[in-house]
């Protein structure tokens, strides 16, 4: 069996979040001092579990990037799970703080001071996490990482959270409601708790080892159509199977050819399937087995609902 291709290393990416963290975490905390707006505060204590979530990213990345040893013979590649439940957990936490936060500044409203200068900072901060968020879900996605992804994910929402708490405070000093403003960090608590639960739930389905997306599976179904219809009958896979783990998608299934073939016959199918599936994946690990066609025990595999049924 072909073992898990190595991980390229990506904590360069962690790096660049983590700087990026730090430098918003006093851009915001300074757009508070200088307004007193607890929806900038919220915003700020955001941040700080941006660089937190971050940290655990750069552990994640790379112990996913360590290649396949005795203990771990498959890898590392699930490392990346255990960030994004840590960065959901964390997630929550300011959640909560934002909240809390929120209810006291709602019974006791005070007013807001330099709105213009505090608001320039954080529309600052918020440019300088979208560019971040864009770089890390597009290097995410290249490099099939969960990690980058989410933490792209996370500093996108974050930008967004900016935009309404900046819209918020703007318009306590167009209205003069001051409890605008911790209405406005209340809901942005609200919008906070439900990005953890989704890279939370994200995570544990990961660890479940769940299938690949339904445009995976279609492309892993074209490529085992390529071959069954070029040897006209002669030749069925079956009882495929697919996960994702980290950034490795696997595959398995069974290879049914005519029992006269000799074992180099057989050999040289499995490796030109395999050969196809990584030169349109590239990170797959394929595990094919060979049987004949004729023996009804070669059809006792797990099969989907349209495989090959097994002949009178």
């Amino acid at each position: 069996m072909p073992s898990a291709p190595a991980r390229e290393n990506l904590t360069r990416f962690a790096w660049l979040s983590i700087a990026a963290a730090l430098a918003t975490i006093a851009l915001k905390f300074g757009a508070y001092v200088l307004t007193g707006s607890v929806g900038l505060l919220s915003d700020a204590a955001e941040s700080v579990v941006n660089l937190v979530a971050a940290f655990v990213a750069l552990i994640a990345l790379h112990v996913a990037a360590q290649p396949a040893d005795e203990d771990h013979q498959f890898g590392h590649s699930k490392a990346e799970y255990f960030s994004a439940a840590v960065e959901g957990v964390m997630i929550f936490v300011a959640a909560i703080f934002i909240l809390w936060t929120s209810v006291q500044r709602f019974l006791a409203p005070e007013e807001l001071d330099n709105v213009g200068p505090g608001l320039g900072i954080s529309v600052a901060a918020s440019a300088l996490n979208g560019i971040v968020a864009i770089v890390l879900m597009r290097a995410g996605r290249k490099h099939n990482s969960i990690t980058l992804v989410a933490d792209g994910k996370h500093l996108m929402t974050d930008v967004w959270t900016s935009a309404g708490v900046v819209v918020g405070v703007l318009l306590v000093v167009v209205t003069g409601w001051l409890r605008l403003d911790p209405i406005i960090a209340f809901l942005v608590g609200c919008n906070i708790i439900w990005t953890g639960w989704h890279l939370v739930r994200e995570s544990v389905d990961g660890l479940m080892d769940h299938a690949p997306s339904a445009e995976c599976r279609a492309d892993i179904q074209k490529i085992i159509d390529e071959f069954t219809a070029r040897e006209g009958g002669a030749l069925k896979i079956h009882g495929v199977r697919a996960r994702v783990a980290g950034h490795v998608n696997h595959v398995a299934f069974h290879v049914l050819v005519p029992g006269t073939w000799t074992v180099r016959e057989g050999h040289d199918l499995l490796e030109e399937i395999e050969g196809r599936f990584h030169d349109h994946f590239g990170h797959i690990v394929v595990d094919t087995h060979l049987e004949p066609i004729e023996d009804p025990r070669s059809y006792d595999a797990p099969q989907w609902e349209n495989a090959t049924p097994a002949p009178d």
